[in-house]
């Protein structure tokens, strides 16, 4: 399985800043998320057209909530948060988007899956500075949320470099960052740093199943 990584925009950055940013992370990245709550439809949309202007693929841009704006900007994807429309009403108003779905349980995570969303966003797993004061969940309840999940579980909350690879084991199909690429000083080292992490799991999920094929093989030589 490729692991995925989603970068989630953090609400900090100017338009122009985050078009930036996205553009120079974008080839590193598999999906770029546009979360900013704080601003109207109107503004959403040029926000998603300057990133996409600034060379950002339409496939990979998530519009976060607004089905409207993913819609009129020609996004490949919408991320529904928990308050907002079920997937199954989305997808009756938009076949051709991907959509995605924030959920913080396993019963959540299920109920997606039911639902039609393509993907689904759990955490946080870890703690974190976006959610202050709020309970992390921690990895035996993402394992949980994964085993329950139909649909690809991307994790979330907290993740750095150094943990993403104890939750891409559980199970999960990807991470999503959001300070750790947004606000680092530099946002293209950090991209990379989070592929390589991504990359040395997958190589020693590889490694595993090589070796764990290999071993079926003697045994079945010998009983031969």
């Amino acid at each position: 399985m490729l692991h995925e990584i989603h970068v989630i925009s953090d609400g900090r950055l100017h338009p122009e800043k985050l078009a930036e940013l996205a553009a120079a992370v974008h080839p590193i990245v598999d999906y770029i998320h546009l979360r900013e709550k704080a601003m109207s439809a109107r503004e959403l949309l040029a926000a998603a057209q300057q990133m996409l202007q600034a060379g950002v693929p339409p496939s990979k841009l998530v519009i976060n909530d607004r089905i409207d704006v993913a819609l009129a900007a020609g996004a490949g994807g919408v991320q529904l948060a928990w308050h907002s429309l079920p997937p199954a009403a989305a997808r009756g108003l938009a076949t051709g988007l991907r959509i995605g779905r924030s959920v913080h349980s396993w019963e959540e995570a299920a109920e997606a899956g039911r639902q039609g969303a393509d993907f689904c966003l759990y955490g946080h797993v870890f703690p974190t500075a976006c959610k202050p004061g709020q309970q992390a969940r921690g990895l035996a309840q993402l394992a949980e949320a994964v085993r329950w999940s139909r649909i690809p579980l991307i994790a979330l909350g907290g993740i750095t470099p150094g943990n993403a690879g104890a939750v891409l084991t559980q199970g999960a199909a990807g991470i999503a960052v959001m300070s750790g690429i947004c606000g680092a000083p530099d946002p293209v080292a950090a991209a990379r740093a989070y592929r390589e992490a991504v990359h040395r799991d997958r190589a020693a999920e590889l490694a595993e199943a090589l070796e764990m094929a290999q071993s079926q093989g003697t045994a079945g030589g010998e009983q031969a």
